[in-house]
């Protein structure tokens, strides 16, 4: 049996090589090999959310995989067909359930049958995209572009108790659209009823969200925006600030979780700085959603859109998925803070 070869230490050598190899694996029928696995971490090789991917990945198809354990740097993985269904994964850590998501999501979009997936684990850990943005911003794309998918929240988690709990409802779809996302998101926050401040709150006193809402609006002048501290939901304590811009069909969501010993104020002015240099840009897409676009645009054979600099991960994630499927990522400097990110037709 033939593999193709991807290499996890190129450019940031990091998970999100892994997830997008398997996604285009399954949806390809292509059997990988992948080495050097998150070479580039303090802790190389597959951790439990890493194999929790790889797990849900060949659970979806009955994939048959070699080395599949913590710590490998190195497995094969040789997809079968996909088979709808009712799944359930967990991290048992408080690693992103919403990458182990993404991994398995666009499969199941694009299957013939109705699927449901519970996920357990975290939610809201700082170091990836949080159930919050796959909800605000992530999933109304997919659904512009033919995707129908829910999500019900049963428990948030947030770091490092972990622990949350939510449900994905997915109807099959057979193509993806293109999307084209071009609109500066500069002149929808001109209007002060498409931007919103929200807090959420867990174990914790409610006045450091109040305080992180006041903060960002000083900067922001968002004053007349909608705003809100949400008591929710988790085994530990946690805090999550978001800063969101709604679009015609999405939310550009800047979001920075609480740290212990980092003040509220402080939070507020991340949170703040990443909405102003988007704004600054006059893009259309903030740089982490960017990244989880460019595999829908090449499902879609199709797409286009605007953002800030692309991060390391970004421009490693449009190589793996060139390598794979030969359906080339272009990413064109417009100005100082503007790039252009489309599919080559």
């Amino acid at each position: 049996m033939s593999y193709l070869v991807i290499d996890g230490s190129q450019g940031e050598g990091g998970g999100q090589i892994l997830r997008t190899a398997l996604t285009l694996s399954i949806l390809t029928q292509t059997n990988i090999e992948l080495i050097n696995l998150r070479s580039k971490r303090k802790k190389p090789g597959l951790l439990r959310q890493h194999l929790t991917s790889v797990l849900a990945a060949q659970e979806i198809c009955g994939a048959t995989t070699e080395g599949v354990e913590l710590g490998s740097t190195r497995i094969r993985f040789s997809p079968g067909r996909v088979k709808a269904g009712h799944f359930h994964f967990a991290i048992g850590t408080a690693g992103s359930t919403v990458l182990v998501c993404q991994t398995i999501l666009p499969v199941l979009a694009l299957a013939k049958e109705k699927s449901t997936v519970t996920f357990e684990g975290g939610t809201h850990n700082g170091m990836s995209p949080s159930l919050s943005f796959l909800e605000q911003s992530y999933l109304p794309i997919l659904r512009h572009m033919g995707g129908k998918c829910d999500i019900k929240t049963i428990r948030f988690g947030f770091y490092p108790a972990g622990g949350g709990k939510w449900r994905l409802g997915i109807e099959p779809t057979e193509k993806l659209r293109p999307v084209h996302l071009l609109e500066s998101g500069s002149g929808f926050a001109q209007d002060l009823h498409n931007c919103s401040l929200h807090a959420l709150i867990c174990s914790l006193p409610e006045s450091i969200g109040r305080r992180e809402i006041r903060t960002a609006q000083s900067i922001l002048n968002w004053q007349g925006a909608t705003s809100q501290v949400q008591d929710v939901v988790s085994p530990g304590p946690g805090n999550s600030f978001q800063l969101s811009i709604q679009s015609s069909f999405h939310r550009n969501v800047f979001e920075v979780v609480g740290e212990l010993g980092v003040s509220a104020e402080r939070v507020a002015k991340r949170a703040a700085g990443r909405v102003n240099k988007f704004l600054h840009s006059q893009a259309a897409v903030e740089e982490h959603l960017a990244d989880q676009l460019l595999l829908l645009i090449a499902l879609a054979g199709s797409g286009s859109f605007t953002t800030t600099q692309p991060s390391l991960h970004t421009i490693t994630n449009a190589k793996v998925i060139e390598q794979m499927t030969g359906i080339q990522i272009k990413i064109e400097q417009r100005n100082e803070v503007l790039w252009y990110v489309y599919v080559v037709e």
